[in-house]
């Protein structure tokens, strides 16, 4: 699974006004890129250094960027509190995390909460286990939908368009087990549909087994979807089938009773 990369609305610095290239600077600060120095940022954004430098001067100036002790910028607390304000992230996050947490602490497996946004999911919040370093999914990273089963569960109840547009494009492979093949990929989306679950047979790596269930708003449309991941052999397939819907009916009911609305794209 690859972190999509920063779109660069423009490649003619010239022609882009400062909106767009402020957005462009904010837009690099993904996946492992939490701190990067303005060189970083020139490159990564596609702007010239001096120009990068006059726009991080008002960005830093006016929170949504801070500067370290060692002149790297990172995200800055402001543009955080902006954000705190997203229903589609923080709001979901806040109902679904007494769900998920549960969900790790029984099993002591990796859950995983995430939203679809155009042809990506975004990876809202993640338990796992404090000892071990995954690489992914990273909170706040996008990654292919075609690929992981809280992917193709997003992809499953995805407006048809969107789901023509994966399906049209090129699926990449990052195991013989990923699925690549549009007729395939097509079929499986529909046992989505009937059955409610997606289970991902080591299509991301050798090692992983994960299953997802969709999460529903008070109108009954999914606005979201949550996973279970653990290693091969170490679980019974039956059972994380069973706990992953039952979280994802805890959280589309507290959703509910909250009022929680139809959020999807």
């Amino acid at each position: 699974m690859t972190m999509a990369p920063v779109k660069v609305l423009d490649p003619e610095a010239g022609s882009r006004s400062v909106v767009d290239r402020a957005l462009s600077i904010l837009g690099t600060f993904q996946g492992h890129r939490a701190r990067q120095a303005l060189s970083d940022i020139s490159r990564n954004s596609g702007l010239p250094i001096a120009t990068c430098y006059r726009i991080v001067q008002r960005l830093t100036e006016w929170g949504a960027l801070e500067r370290d002790a060692d002149s790297r910028y990172r995200v800055g607390l402001r543009l955080w509190e902006v954000a705190s304000r997203a229903p589609r992230s923080v709001g979901l996050q806040r109902y679904a995390r007494p769900y998920l947490l549960d969900l790790y602490e029984t099993t002591g497996f990796a859950t995983h909460l995430a939203i679809r946004e155009g042809t990506e999911l975004v990876s809202i919040e993640r338990f796992h286990n404090p000892r071990t370093t995954p690489r992914r999914p990273v909170v706040g990273d996008r990654y292919d939908l075609h690929i992981t089963a809280i992917g193709q569960v997003l992809l499953a109840y995805a407006p048809r368009h969107i789901r023509e547009e994966v399906l049209a494009g090129e699926l990449v492979a990052f195991t013989p087990y990923t699925y690549t093949d549009r007729t395939e990929l097509e079929r499986v989306l529909l046992d989505i549909q009937r059955a409610g679950y997606a289970v991902s047979d080591r299509q991301v790596d050798l090692e992983s087994i994960a299953v997802s269930a969709p999460v529903r708003g008070v109108d009954g449309s999914v606005i979201a979807a949550v996973s279970l991941s653990y290693p091969v052999g170490t679980g019974d397939l039956r059972g994380m089938v069973h706990l992953i819907r039952l979280t994802a009916t805890s959280i589309s009911r507290s959703l509910a009773a909250a009022g929680f609305g139809d959020l999807a794209e």
